[in-house]
């Protein structure tokens, strides 16, 4: 989403609750001057891409193992 400094400045808190899910960019006289986002976006983003990795039959430990070249 983008929006001006002048739309930021009167609605911030909605900006600032919209940023958890998307990025704000914010522009001045029609150029990018800064991102507004979830400073956790990065962690977020990763778990997802881990979920499921796993199959549902191994244990933890036996994937540690695995990871490990022990097995």
């Amino acid at each position: 989403m983008s929006i001006t400094a002048s739309e930021l400045k009167m609605n911030l808190g909605k900006y600032l609750l919209l940023s958890a899910t998307e990025d704000i960019y914010i522009t001045k006289n029609g150029k990018i001057i800064a991102k507004l986002s979830n400073p956790f976006q990065d962690r977020v983003d990763l778990v997802d891409s881990l979920v499921g990795i796993l199959p549902p039959d191994l244990s933890l430990e036996e994937a540690r193992e695995e990871r490990l070249g022990k097995i």
